[in-house]
């Protein structure tokens, strides 16, 4: 439960909030974009900015109690019902919460405390695009509580990738961080790849 000062600073944040919510338009506006994030594909990654995009639709300060309202426990959400804010402002935190509050909040733990990798499975397969066939590779992440996660690109993407992880873990290796076979793997890989592109040129 919320203490003296913590109720009275609930409130005054809550009522920037209602005060917010009730310009015309707004509240549609908001569940709009609540309803985008929730059902899009690239949901993880949409979650990760909601906060920022009703900060540019509320303000800094109401954006970021929303998100707070939306995801708080549920005896410090009731007592926004104490707060005298506009009924329809009411009824709209409720029914949002209610519809949006939980998925976001599992979300949003999820990218502030990311589930470790166990294992990961890399194939290949070629894909027709504006009648161009296309190199793509399907990446398989599994996650330490056993759910894969799956992600296909170009072949370009994760070139890019490998690139990236080797430029950025480079500079703190110690000898013998990486075992003799795997250094060989990587030599093969690299001259395999030069072989390649050099016969296409």
């Amino acid at each position: 439960m919320l203490d003296h000062e913590e109720k009275f600073l609930f409130k005054e944040e809550t009522l920037h909030l209602a005060n917010a919510l009730a310009e015309p338009g707004v509240l549609d506006n908001v569940e709009d974009l609540l309803t985008d994030v929730i059902t899009s594909p690239r949901f993880d990654s949409e979650v990760f900015t909601l906060e920022r995009s009703l900060q540019v639709m509320l303000g800094a300060r109401a954006g970021a109690t929303l998100v707070g309202l939306l995801t708080v426990a549920p005896e410090v959400f009731d007592e926004t019902a104490e707060v005298r804010i506009p009924p329809d402002v009411l009824e709209r935190l409720v029914a949002w919460r209610a519809r949006f509050g939980l998925a976001i909040d599992n979300a949003l733990n999820y990218l502030n405390n990311p589930d470790g990798i166990q294992g990961h499975n890399f194939a290949t397969q070629i894909a027709h695009v504006d009648e161009r066939r296309v190199l793509q590779g399907r990446l398989t992440l599994v996650r330490y509580n056993n759910e894969p996660q799956f992600f296909l690109a170009d072949a370009a993407v994760f070139y890019g990738l490998v690139v990236d992880i080797l430029e950025r873990l480079g500079p703190y290796l110690e000898p013998g961080a990486i075992d003799a076979e795997m250094l060989n793997r990587l030599r093969e890989a690299v001259a395999l790849i030069e072989r390649r592109t050099a016969s296409e040129g």
